[in-house]
Formats: C-alpha cells, sequence, structure tokens
C-alpha cells in the first residue's frame, strides 16, 4: 500500500505511516523528510477519494489549509530581505485604505503575528465567490479591529490570508501565488500552488472532512469552576472560550456545502492563509532549503539573518482564539506553542522548529539545529481529539531518531 523511497534510519517513520494507512485511519496521505539538504524520506499511500477508487499517487496534491501560512510567511520575508517591507512600519504605510476604524496604529508585524485583532469578519464572511479578492479586502478595510491592535494575539485563522496577502500585492503588485510562483518555486522546483491551475486538477486529492458541527471546543465544564482553583494555562483557557473569539475566527458560511473546500472556486482562487495546494516532497523541500542556508543550487530565497529574524518570537500567547494557549509566532511562522495537554487537539512544535500546521491535519515544518524540512499531508481530516494524530508520532519518532543517532 506505501509506495516511495525511505532510508534505513529512517525505518520507524515508515512503519508509523504504514500502519496510519493500513488501520484505515488515514484514506491518503504523504510524508517527506529532507536532512542535511538530502531526502531522506519519500513515502505515500492510500486514496485520493472517500470511495478509494483513486490511487494517491506521487505527484497527488492536496489543500493544506493553514500550512499555506508559513508559505505566506516565506514570501514576506523574502520581501523583508529585499528591504521593501519594514515589519515595525505601519501598515498603512503600505495600504493607505487600511487606515481608518480603529486600525491606525497597526504595525506589519501585528499583523504577521496575529496582534492586529481582526480574526474575524464582522458581519459575517463575504458571500459569492472566494474569487473575488477585492470583495474580501473591502470588508476587511472597512471593519474596527475586535481587539486593539498590538495589543493581545487572536489567531487570525483566514483573514491573514487576505490580510499578508494585500500587503505584498501593493507593494510588489503580483498576488502571492504569482508572487511565490515566479521568486521561489518555479526556480526552485517546488510543487506548491495559492490558486491551483486547473490542469493540475486531475492530481488533486478530496478532501474527506467531517461534519462541521462536530467541530465543537471543548471544555465548557470550566465555567462552573472557580477561577482561583485553576492554574494559569487553564484560566486562560477558560477566559477564551468566555470570548468567543474562536467562533469569530473559524466560522464558516450557511452557503457552503460541507466539501466546499473540493470545489473549482476553492481550488482556483488565491486564499493566502488555507488554500494552498502541494505536495509533501515540496514542503519538505522547502523547509529543508530554508532549514540549511536558505538556498539551493545557487538561488537564495533570503539571508540567512532574515530567517533568524522571522523565526524568532515575536508574538506569544494567551491565544484568544486558540484557547488561551500559549502558542508562540515569528513573522507569520508557527513557533513552540503550549498546549501539550490537550494532545493530539494540537501539532508538536517545539525546539527550534518552524512552519505550520493545517486544521485537515497537514503540518510542515523546518529546523535549521537538526537541519531538517519536514511536509506530512492527508485528506482524512480527523475530529479535533485525534487531528493531528499520525503527525505527532510521526515527529515523535523523527525527533527520537535525529537526537539518538
Amino acid at each position: 500500500m506505501v509506495k516511495g523511497d525511505c532510508d534505513s534510519k529512517f525505518l520507524p517513520v515508515k512503519e508509523i505511516f504504514s500502519e496510519a494507512l493500513a488501520s484505515g485511519f488515514e484514506t491518503g496521505a504523504a510524508i517527506a523528510i529532507e536532512h542535511k539538504g538530502k531526502l531522506v524520506v519519500n513515502l505515500w499511500g492510500g486514496y485520493k477519494d472517500l470511495e478509494k477508487t483513486k490511487e494517491w499517487k506521487e505527484d497527488t496534491l492536496v489543500n493544506v489549509f493553514s500550512v499555506t501560512k508559513g508559505i505566506t510567511a516565506t514570501c514576506a520575508a523574502r520581501l523583508i530581505d529585499k528591504g521593501k517591507l519594514n515589519p515595525n512600519q505601519k501598515v498603512s504605510h503600505y495600504w493607505p485604505e487600511y487606515n481608518c476604524n480603529g486600525k491606525e496604529t497597526t504595525k506589519v508585524s501585528d499583523i504577521l503575528c496575529h496582534r492586529a485583532g481582526m480574526f474575524g469578519f464582522k458581519g459575517g464572511i463575504p458571500s459569492g465567490s472566494f474569487q473575488d479578492w477585492s470583495k474580501f479586502v473591502k470588508h476587511l478595510e472597512a471593519q474596527s479591529p475586535y481587539r486593539k491592535p498590538g495589543l493581545s494575539q487572536g489567531y487570525h485563522a483566514l483573514t491573514y490570508g487576505w490580510l499578508v496577502g494585500e500587503i505584498i500585492r501593493k507593494i510588489d503588485g503580483r498576488t502571492v501565488g504569482q508572487y511565490f510562483k515566479e521568486e521561489i518555486a518555479e526556480p526552485l522546483g517546488i510543487d506548491f500552488y495559492i490558486g491551483l491551475p486547473k490542469e493540475n486538477f486531475s492530481r488533486c486529492a478530496d478532501m474527506i472532512l467531517i461534519e462541521l458541527d462536530s467541530i465543537k471546543v471543548p471544555g465548557g465544564f470550566l465555567k462552573y469552576i472557580p477561577d482561583f482553583v485553576l492554574p494559569k494555562r487553564i484560566k486562560n483557557f477558560k477566559e477564551a472560550l468566555k470570548s468567543g473569539d474562536f467562533e469569530k475566527a473559524f466560522e464558516f458560511r450557511e452557503e457552503d456545502s460541507n466539501d466546499f473546500q473540493n470545489s473549482e472556486d476553492w481550488r482556483i482562487a488565491e486564499i493566502p492563509s488555507a488554500n494552498g495546494h502541494g505536495t509533501a516532497k515540496s514542503l519538505a523541500k522547502l523547509y529543508g532549503i530554508l532549514s540549511n542556508g536558505c538556498s539551493r543550487n545557487g538561488i537564495e530565497i533570503m539571508n540567512t539573518k532574515t530567517l533568524e529574524l522571522a523565526i524568532s518570537i515575536h508574538s506569544s500567547g494567551p491565544d484568544s482564539v486558540l484557547f488561551g494557549a500559549d502558542i508562540k509566532f515569528g513573522l507569520g511562522y508557527e513557533l513552540s506553542q503550549g498546549i501539550s495537554f490537550l494532545g493530539n487537539v494540537t501539532p508538536i512544535f517545539n525546539n527550534k522548529m518552524f512552519g505550520h500546521a493545517g486544521i485537515g491535519g497537514a503540518v510542515a515544518f523546518g529546523d535549521p539545529e537538526k537541519n531538517l524540512g519536514y511536509g506530512f499531508i492527508c485528506n482524512q481530516q480527523h475530529k479535533p481529539k485525534e487531528m493531528y494524530k499520525t503527525n505527532n508520532q510521526l515527529t515523535k519518532a523523527l525527533y527520537s531518531i535525529i537526537e539518538n543517532s
């Protein structure tokens, strides 16, 4: 069932991956790992569809949801490297129309590290085609923030894409998808897209999503427990539940079916926070390059000093959207997180890891200290308590191998 190549040193990773597919826990999936610039794991297996009629292939693409944010962060970091974007500058310097309704003090770094207070669309996500970029941008331009910019962290699940994307478009003239394609993907041979061309639809796996109403925030019983008996992290969790910020950030439109992420409109649109499509190998390659000097074959993505800036901690929780957790963010990259008590509800991000996870279960990261690039993708979404079960098992095995060799 599992195909591909695996260095003998990393066989425990292959065993876990194979079991996840053989047991039926994962429908289709792929994992790739680069270590010290060498592709040491490149495995795939299972099926692209619920009916299990289409085999997953090496070049199968899948929607990786918020893993896309790490790609968008890389584009922003490249602009910083080129001296075209200053993370400490006000957003209005690049995007004058944003300078209104309580957003006047917002800095670029506030948006990149989820401190802009704009984690949801007031009045609901705009209806109609996701391909209408200006509609979403104008909505965000006009609205006021939920929280004062710069003072607190709240994960911008969807809005991040249009906010960062419009800053990039204002500076460069190209969309994030175009910028990534021309500046990074094509020169380095990275098979990843923000805005999927129709000619690649046949390679795309269907996302198999759980019912939207089954994604419930745990811990409702906490409202009955007095604050003074709760540890700090649990108290932060309780406060986040009371705020309702999770529901604002992860809102769904009534007009969308449960599988709208498989629609032509969703795939073609550019949503730089949520609808990137790629292979595990492409993600491992990108993060492998970033974790090994930021260049390959004479092509530099950015200076290593710029990467150090981008993956240093710029914000830390409690995050009012993500359950009050002590999640740390760089300039768009997800860093270490303090919600391990929730188990597989969250992905493992520790040590020097930087990258991003997606709500479908996909995870991609780099680790400059270990010279790692990692990509795990899948098409079977799981309920929250098992969302990152496979990834976490794979990540634990990987680090055990690296640290004991």
